[in-house]
Formats: structure tokens, C-alpha cells, sequence
């Protein structure tokens, strides 16, 4: 893509009021467009960050051999009714007009919604286990909306629902949804921590979820470094000193829960009437799971623990490009570099070319806060060296590479 067709810019600054890391370099990027407390609108980077974050999940999820759907936003009143979560003090409520006298919420969740579909095409044991998610805008009443894309009122999630025949089966499958979840936060660039908290009123044990150590957070962990294990405060009766599963140190400190996995038993199975028949002929409820990832809240989570003084530092899954072409210098040497980047397109590399004709200075800024991992700088300096200016954003020094040695740490 051309940077001059980017309708946005980058920004040297932003509100005061915008305290939390990932809202700054987020807004400062152009990733993102804050409408109001809690809700932005995700720009051409910001959704390209978020597709690349998606197609991980979905890769994972696949893997598991669970499906996609994609469920309403609009949930009826009656669905919560059944389970008396109506009356939870989370969701928007929105009432139909003229001859539609319905009520609904904005969906926060989608455990009733999922169990009724299901109630249609499960009657025996054979049409069990199996695994549905989507990634679908969530709401949620947030009282105090803040910390950029860390808390917000409308948001990416993706929420994973599994059906089995028995309990055994459903805490196997949470096991491998584990590892899944485990296998997401590493590819996004992440250290995540398998981590017991309070199951509350919907579970049938404590649940787990996958915290990240940021300043940012507001849970706080016992975690150990060696098995990556932890609990979270809430949880804790009295503080060790070492872990019990390996041995290892524990330490203390503030958290994001980018990831949660709920044991859910029969609770909602049971208010929705759903059952099959075993191999005797016998009605059974089954059990369910509840896999949930905040999708927006990971981009934010990166953010925030992956930047430096110049701006953010993605990395190579989910950066919104593979590499970043920067032309300094007069009309010859764009010409060059929009050859390179048509060359690069053209062998398959997602390249922004920055066409525009800012200064030297502020060019090299933009593409440091912006953060893609590979900035190649087409300029006289390279060309009288036959070669271009390669500097990986997580390097401090350029180095000059032919076209080959360019292609071949792109990986062409």
C-alpha cells in the first residue's frame, strides 16, 4: 500500500487525558479513532493488526477442530431471562419501536444464545463433542471505560463454546484449549501465565485465565517465572514463597487477562432443556466450556509491552505489514523505490511504501512509531552503496543490503 492512499497521518501528540501507553502510540499510529469512552473505530492499520491477530485465533481454532459462526449483536430479553442474567448490570438495553415492542441487549455474551442453536441439532451422543467460536463486537456497560483498548464499551472478542458428553471430556478438551490459547499469546509476541482465578457464580470449579505482566494491568499475580504458572490475588488465602508445581520463585505483579477459559458444567444446558441420548437410550445433559479472547484488548496488550521511546514494536504475525519502503530524496530516487516496492509486491511481500513527501526526519519518525519490523530506506547514501538501508525495528543500527541479501531476510 502507498502511504500518500492512507486517509490518516501520524500524530506528534495526543489529548493529556490519554494516560494509558497503547491509547497513545495506538492514536499517535493512526491505528486507531477514539469516538467516545470506550469506542474507537479501528483504521486501516489498526484493522489490518486486528485481521493478522484474528487469522492467528482462527488458525489455533481450526487446529482444535472447532467451527466458525457468527452470532447476533441484538440478543431478545427472553434468552437471558432463562439463565437470569437479565438482570446483570453489564449489558445496553435497546427497546424496538412502533408495532415492535420487543426488548433486547446489545450481546456481552453469547452462552444462551449458542445453547438454543444447539437445542436443534443435538439428540444423541454420536452428534457430540464439538467446538464453535466466533469474533464478533461485544458490549459491555463499562462504568468507568478507560485504559485505550484495555477496558472499553464495544469490543473484539473471539468466544469459543464446546459441548461433551461428560465432564472428563470437557476438562480433556479444556486441556487442549489451553495449549491453543498458550500457542496464540506466543505467536502474538506474547509471555502469557496459565492462571487460577475465581470461578464465580457460572462455573462448576475455579476457572483459568492467561495474564500478561504489564504495568498497565489491574489484577495482580503470583506467578512463577520457570513453569509460567500463577493465581491470581483473588484467589490467594496466604502468599508462598515457591511454587508448588515446580519448585520455582514466585514473584508479584500487575497483570493483563488477555485470555479466560470457563468450565461452565450443566448450568445452561440444563435452563435451555438441551440433552441427547446416551448408548443405553438414556437422557443426559450435556456439558459445556466457555473460551473467551479479547482481541482488541491483545492488540492494546502488545502495545503495551512491546514499544520503546520512538513508538510500538510489532512483530512479524501481526505487524499491519511485512515492511516499511522509506524514499529520501528527489524524484530518481523514488523511482527507484517504488520499483523495489512494486518488485517486492509483486514476489508476494505486504510492503507500505511512503511516497508522501514529508522530510527526511519526519518520515524516519513516522515508521518508527508506526513500528513494522523491516524499515528499508531507498536514499542517494544507499544508492551510491548499490544497495538499500535495512534496519529491523528492534535493532538500533542500519545495515546496507543488496536486493538478494534484502530478499533473503524477507524471506524470499
Amino acid at each position: 500500500m502507498r502511504q500518500t492512499h492512507l486517509f490518516t497521518k501520524t500524530l506528534k501528540n495526543v489529548s493529556a487525558d490519554e494516560t494509558a501507553v497503547n491509547a497513545q502510540l495506538l492514536l499517535r499510529g493512526g491505528f486507531v479513532y477514539k469516538n467516545s469512552a470506550g469506542i474507537y473505530t479501528y483504521l486501516p492499520l489498526g484493522l489490518r493488526v486486528i485481521n493478522n491477530i484474528s487469522n492467528v485465533i482462527r488458525e489455533e481454532m481450526n487446529a482444535l477442530g472447532a467451527t466458525e459462526v457468527l452470532m447476533p449483536a441484538l440478543v431478545e430479553n427472553e434468552y437471558l431471562q432463562k439463565t437470569g442474567r437479565l438482570e446483570v448490570d453489564v449489558g445496553f438495553d435497546v427497546a424496538g419501536k412502533g408495532e415492535s415492542k420487543a426488548k433486547y441487549v446489545l450481546g456481552w455474551t453469547h452462552e444462551e444464545i449458542i445453547t438454543d442453536i444447539v437445542l436443534k441439532y443435538v439428540q444423541s451422543y454420536k452428534d457430540l463433542p464439538f467446538g464453535v467460536y466466533q469474533i464478533q463486537t461485544k458490549f459491555r456497560n463499562e462504568k468507568r471505560a478507560k485504559s485505550g483498548l484495555l477496558r472499553g464499551r464495544e469490543f473484539i472478542m473471539k468466544d469459543l463454546y464446546s459441548f461433551h458428553a461428560s465432564e472428563k471430556d470437557l476438562f480433556e478438551y479444556y486441556e487442549k484449549v489451553k495449549h491453543a490459547y498458550s500457542r496464540v499469546f506466543e505467536r502474538c509476541g506474547l509471555t502469557s501465565y496459565y492462571t487460577l482465578a475465581d470461578g464465580g457464580d457460572f462455573t462448576i470449579s475455579n476457572t483459568h485465565e492467561f495474564q500478561v505482566i504489564a504495568d498497565a494491568g489491574e489484577d495482580t499475580i503470583f506467578y512463577c517465572e520457570k513453569c509460567k504458572t500463577a493465581e491470581n490475588q483473588e484467589v490467594v488465602e496466604q502468599e508462598k514463597e515457591k511454587c508448588e508445581e515446580c519448585g520455582g520463585e514466585i514473584q508479584k505483579a500487575s497483570s493483563i487477562e488477555v485470555g479466560n477459559i470457563f468450565p461452565l458444567g450443566t448450568k445452561y444446558s440444563e435452563k435451555f432443556g438441551l440433552a441427547y441420548k446416551d448408548q443405553n437410550d438414556q437422557q443426559n445433559t450435556p456439558y459445556m466450556g466457555s473460551y473467551g479472547i479479547g482481541v482488541g484488548r491483545l492488540m492494546a496488550t502488545i502495545v503495551e509491552v512491546s514499544n520503546d521511546d520512538k513508538g510500538i514494536i510489532w512483530n512479524k504475525q501481526i505487524a499491519p505489514f511485512q515492511a516499511h519502503i522509506v524514499a529520501l530524496g528527489d524524484k530518481t530516487i523514488h523511482q527507484r523505490a517504488e520499483k523495489l516496492y512494486n518488485e517486492l509486491q509483486q514476489k508476494g511481500v505486504d510492503a507500505l511504501f511512503d511516497d508522501t513527501d514529508l522530510s527526511p526526519g519526519e518520515k524516519l519518525a513516522s515508521a518508527d512509531l508506526i513500528g513494522i519490523p523491516t524499515r528499508i530506506v531507498v536514499s542517494q547514501k544507499t544508492q551510491e552503496q548499490n544497495g538499500y538501508g535495512v534496519k529491523m525495528r528492534t535493532e538500533q543500527s542500519e545495515k546496507i543490503m543488496s536486493q538478494d541479501q534484502l530478499c533473503k531476510e524477507l524471506g524470499i
